[in-house]
């Protein structure tokens, strides 16, 4: 027993040493010594911002690494944080919510790692205190593992697919997670730190939206983290909205059933009647969502991180587009991870983009890379100069990790020196300058 305790805490302490050595490797040496900028502000308010995340990065496990981030980041002149905290069935700070439903109170290597501190309250001192805005990111909506505890604890709150399937094909977010395999070959630093992920992920299934005890537990994480603590506000992602292929299990049946006179849903998932009326089914959740939390919190803003509009509605039912019209979103930041220029153009120019800038701020994500695929920094400053010509409201990264790490293509001084160049002067993100008469 006392040799497997041993093993066990000699792991633990090589997986610590992993952490702290790929968080360092994220960060410039010299991350303090060029002073932030002190030229006035500029006369453009815009978004600045950039995605914090537990994939494929350190910053969340390393006790010094939260301050050092964004601390660098305020002194490039930054102005805006989406740190993840509901990814694959676990939460990111201290949850009852999650306790009640999963049996976890927060990620469990997080809490080991961190000895149970809470890293959104450390997030949001240390931002406040540069400046930053805090929007925290629930970015797996409904979906959650297969293996999860959520799932095993609430079979009944999963959707299905006609063969009575909980969707066990391959998702988008499959991507993310070989792209930590691909980096485990290329650097053993962070062995440690992805193979929990690698060995427990294996296929993900949606919870169903239509369920009420999924709405509530979706709404109570919400709403606990704008009640406890200081958020500028929260965003929600492409994951908030269901695969066209579901929406076949027994409760949602009954459902559709119940308002066409006892039919049963066609079997063509892309029924364009089946298609609108689920979408519509989720907007009125979205609707709901959106009340309560304004009641809590008038001052919390709503950011919404889509995909083009077409594919959103075409293949997770999100008609993002209603959203805004009806005034349920308050921020766009437009997901356009495309490496040709032309396709990252077209994707600005659609019918539902230039509707949705007419009432709201929109932005634009920018990938600046992931290990398996990186970015160049010419690339990156492109596209932040064709987002600036066209009009928008700014400009957000994903990810932190990528902005300026030792993985990037090119060295960190030479990325920060154009990060440098990019966002010469300080700015204020749109609400703050309006409220401001800027």
């Amino acid at each position: 027993m006392k040799t497997r305790a041993n093993v066990w805490w000699n792991s633990l302490l090589c997986l610590c040493l992993c952490i702290s050595l790929l968080v360092l490797f994220s960060l410039p040496f010299d991350i303090f010594q060029s002073p932030r900028h002190l030229s006035a502000s500029s006369n453009t308010p815009e978004v600045r911002g950039v995605w914090l995340t537990n994939v494929a990065s350190g910053v969340f496990f390393a006790p010094w690494s939260i301050n050092r981030a964004i601390t660098s980041l305020s002194r490039l002149n930054f102005n805006t944080l989406y740190p993840v905290v509901w990814n694959r069935g676990h939460t990111f700070y201290p949850s009852q919510i999650a306790l009640k439903e999963t049996g976890q109170l927060e990620d469990p290597l997080l809490r080991t790692l961190r000895a149970g501190s809470d890293v959104l309250a450390e997030i949001i001192e240390v931002a406040h205190r540069e400046g930053l805005t805090v929007l925290p990111w629930f970015e797996y909506g409904f979906i959650v593992p297969a293996d999860s505890a959520l799932a095993k604890r609430h079979r009944s709150w999963l959707t299905q697919n006609q063969q009575g399937q909980y969707y066990p094909k391959s998702s988008k977010t499959d991507e993310v997670l070989q792209d930590d395999v691909s980096y485990q070959q290329k650097n053993i630093l962070s062995k440690w730190l992805f193979q929990s992920y690698q060995q427990r992920v294996k296929n993900f299934v949606w919870l169903n939206p239509n369920h009420p005890e999924v709405q509530k537990f979706i709404k109570d994480l919400i709403v606990e983290v704008v009640t406890n603590y200081d958020v500028d506000g929260i965003q929600l992602d492409d994951h908030f909205g269901l695969p066209v292929e579901l929406g076949y299990d027994p409760l949602t049946i009954k459902l559709y059933q119940k308002d066409h006179q006892g039919k049963k849903p066609p079997r063509n998932f892309r029924d364009g009647e089946w298609m609108r009326w689920r979408a519509a089914k989720l907007t009125n959740f979205m609707e709901d969502l959106v009340k309560t939390v304004r009641i809590i919190r008038p001052d919390v803003r709503i950011s919404l991180s889509p995909n083009s509009h077409y594919f959103s509605y075409q293949n997770y039912l999100q008609d993002w587009k209603t959203w805004v019209k009806r005034g349920l979103v308050d921020e766009l930041v437009l997901q356009v991870y495309r490496s040709n220029l032309q396709d990252f153009q077209a994707q600005l120019s659609q019918a539902a983009v230039q509707f949705s800038r007419q009432r709201i701020p929109v932005s634009v994500g920018i990938l600046t890379g992931t290990w398996r695929s990186p970015v160049s920094i010419l690339k990156i400053e492109q596209q932040v100069k064709i987002v600036r010509e066209r009009g928008f409201a700014g400009v957000s990264f994903f990810y932190w990790e990528t902005l300026w790490g030792y993985f990037t293509p090119e060295s960190p001084r030479k990325r920060r020196q154009v990060f440098e160049k990019i966002f010469a002067q300080p700015a204020l993100r749109p609400e703050v300058a309006a409220l401001t008469n800027y």
